[in-house]
């Protein structure tokens, strides 16, 4: 017990806590240079997104034999309503002649294909991708769009298939290191005045907050040398993580510095015991979070298993901030920083707010607990019923933005006059003998134009064909369609053939997210449920707990799909949605109730679990609405982000942290607790304890601890 108080009084103590600032300031010198390249160390190449197993993975990489450059088609859509005049096709037939020599471009660009009432045209440009992946072909669609012009007399041209849509989604993406920052920033900030009314205050765990971003950007970084993969996504949410985590560990280590700051005249001890008492749910909150998402590295999308170890460094790298640097800083400023409401030496003032607004919701819902309990379980349960229209086969092309790029407009022109599926066909390789066998077979599937089925390479005794769907390459219709080709392929004998293409991609992607949500949801709860258990020492308050947070996220999802299909009018959800939103509210939303009840559990062993549930809530509820508030606006800063899945997984988030907040730690688990009484301690002694005042043990005592350092 003494090392521990030791431990904590470390980076507070009247000359430690000089180092620790040094130290700090030393690592991020070292970090910044580092943090600026996690950027350039992003991997988006589509393979680095994809289950590495999966036969469309497979079809991707063997398609290097093939071309070296890996490329993507671009689909210029030339139209006139009332016809396609002589002047147009000359048009077009410069246009392909500045394609063939334009840069970027990999391959030999084919004629025109015209509909067959000449009122429009299409030309296939296959776009390389460079090393810096998808970010890179905004240039070469640009350079396309240059080429091909509108003609004032009527003539509309548009640039879509996969190089527009990557273009469009790439120029959503821009400058989102930026955007997220400054928007979170802003978002923590203004929420930090609001909750200490403090014009100084609030700089403390903001500094902290960002001098942790650049050091796990910079672990990150480091750690992408020894193979890990970063892509966009993750390094987004890598920054709500930090700053919506991290000021949670730091509200709630100052929320606990100011009572302590009453108790003890000397602000290094005040501080050593804010440490010591804070410090385990602290730790706890952050080893559930990283626990939580080192459990993605189970899942067989690959872009899900690498964003497991990048939030899992962030989580750490914010913990170690906050428990070393911020209160080396808030020692080292003084008592100053409060004002103007600052905190005196009052050791016999009451410190847990006893007629503040929750220790009043506290009395009157120990009234009745069972009924309030009883009641707030069924109003969550009827939010759940939104689950019933729940649609996780992905997001359309045309839906995944929240408004309507220029690919999208062309890809709804080229789909009234081409087969849906020419911009994006099906890939079909096999060996080089099989080839006649499998264009013939190919052929004959439904959902594939006949016509339009094509040997396109030969490499090492391998065979590439493109086959043209019917449907559109994004549907329900063209995945089944690619199942019944993927069947035809297989049972050509001596063929050994595979299937790929965007729509394959697509149904693979949907097989290996169900595949993750079977996996990762029970064991993100297992490991939990074990982490509850050794902080609280009991089992009956973990497995409470752990129910209250899934009737919590089912509550979240059910509302938000209903909001997304009738209020904002989105078309399903991502495949990855249900897991994404899942882990994040298990792993975050749990922080609250480890903060409320590590905090009863404290107070239990000194006045009963009744009282203690009562001074508990009273004495975290401010700052745990206030952290729900910053985690659930950094969560909702992804909604600024125009793509759909991204402004999805940010509302759900935010409205189940303040679901969790709100009614969840403050209604729920109150109520159950006082219903359940010590049992919810059981097997510990304290179950064992009658439900009156005990008397203060030895243990219990707030003795001083004596600064060495």
């Amino acid at each position: 017990m003494n090392r521990i108080k030791a431990l904590a009084a470390l980076p507070c103590g009247r000359r430690s806590k000089w180092v620790v600032l040094v130290l700090w300031v030393i690592l991020l010198a070292v970090a910044m240079p580092l943090s600026s390249k996690l950027t350039d160390a992003q991997n988006n190449e589509v393979s680095s997104w994809l289950p590495a197993n999966a036969e469309s993975t497979k079809v991707i990489n063997e398609q290097k034999a093939f071309r070296p450059d890996t490329s993507v088609p671009a689909v210029i859509v030339y139209e006139r309503a009332s016809g396609l005049s002589d002047a147009d096709r000359s048009a077009i037939a410069d246009d392909i002649t500045k394609f063939r020599t334009a840069e970027g471009i990999s391959e030999q660009v084919r004629p025109a294909s015209f509909d067959p009432q000449g009122r429009a045209a299409q030309v296939l440009v296959p776009v390389t991708i460079k090393d810096g992946g998808w970010e890179d072909l905004g240039d070469t669609v640009d350079a396309l769009k240059s080429i091909v012009k509108d003609d004032p007399d009527g003539l509309k041209t548009y640039v879509t298939g996969p190089a527009g849509l990557g273009a469009d989604q790439a120029a959503a993406f821009e400058g989102i290191d930026g955007t997220l920052l400054y928007a979170t920033l802003g978002v923590v900030v203004l929420i930090l005045l609001f909750t200490y009314r403090s014009p100084s205050l609030w700089l403390l765990p903001v500094i902290t907050a960002v001098v942790a971003l650049f050091a796990a950007q910079a672990v990150v970084y480091s750690f992408t040398k020894a193979g890990l993969v970063v892509n966009g996504q993750s390094a987004a949410i890598l920054t709500v993580l930090i700053f919506g985590a991290g000021t949670d560990y730091a509200l709630l280590l100052i929320a606990r510095y100011r009572e302590e700051l009453h108790r003890f005249e000397d602000r290094h001890e005040a501080m050593a015991h804010a440490l010591f008492r804070a410090g385990p749910a602290i730790v706890a909150s952050a080893a559930t979070v990283g626990i939580g998402m080192l459990c993605l590295m189970a899942a067989e999308m690959q872009s899900t298993k690498g964003l497991g170890p990048v939030c899992a460094l962030g989580v750490l790298v914010a913990l170690f901030a906050m428990i070393t640097l911020l209160p080396a800083l808030l020692v080292i400023v003084g008592r100053w920083v409060f004002w103007p409401i600052r905190p005196d030496f009052e050791p016999e003032a009451e410190t847990h707010a006893p007629n503040g607004p929750w220790a009043r919701i506290g009395r009157r819902i120990s009234r009745g607990p069972r009924v309030v309990w009883a009641v707030t379980v069924v109003v969550l349960g009827v939010m759940t019923f939104g689950l019933s229209g729940l649609n996780g086969d992905g997001i359309a092309n045309k839906d995944s933005f929240t408004n309507t790029p220029a690919s999208i407009k062309g890809q709804e022109v080229s789909e009234r006059y081409f087969p849906a599926g020419s911009g994006d066909p099906v890939v079909i390789i096999g060996r080089e003998g099989a080839a006649a066998a499998l264009i013939q077979t190919v052929g004959q599937v439904e959902g594939i134009a006949p016509d339009q089925v094509r040997q396109t390479g030969v490499a090492g005794g391998r065979v590439q064909i493109e086959a043209t769907l019917t449907s559109s390459p994004d549907s329900a219709a063209a995945r089944a369609t690619v199942d019944r080709v993927r069947a035809a392929v297989h049972a050509v004998p001596d063929a050994d053939g595979k299937v790929g293409g965007g729509t394959a991609t697509q149904a693979d992607v949907t097989k290996a997210s169900q595949h993750d949500d079977k996996v990762i949801i029970p064991l993100v709860l297992l490991v939990v449920l074990i982490v509850l258990g050794l902080l609280l020492r009991a089992v009956v308050a973990p497995v409470m707990l752990i129910a209250t947070v899934v009737l919590s996220f089912a509550a979240a999802l059910g509302i938000s799909v209903f909001t997304f299909e009738h209020v904002l009018g989105f078309k399903g959800t991502d495949v990855g949605f249900p897991l994404f939103v899942f882990v994040f509210l298990v792993a975050l939303g749990i922080d609250y109730n480890v903060f409320l009840m590590s905090r009863v559990h404290e107070e239990s062993k000194r006045h009963g679990t009744r009282k203690g549930v009562l001074i508990g809530l009273s004495a975290t509820g401010g700052v745990i609405t206030s952290a729900g508030l910053v985690l659930a606006s950094t969560f909702a800063v992804l909604g600024s982000l125009p793509i759909v899945s991204f402004a999805e997984m940010g509302f759900a988030v935010a409205l189940g942290v303040l679901l969790d907040t709100f009614i969840v730690r403050s209604v729920l688990v109150t109520a159950l607790t006082l219903d359940i009484g010590p049992k919810i301690w059981w097997p510990s002694k304290l179950a064992r304890h009658s439900d009156e005042e005990d008397e203060v043990g030895d243990d219990d005592k707030r003795e001083s601890v004596l600064v060495k350092s």
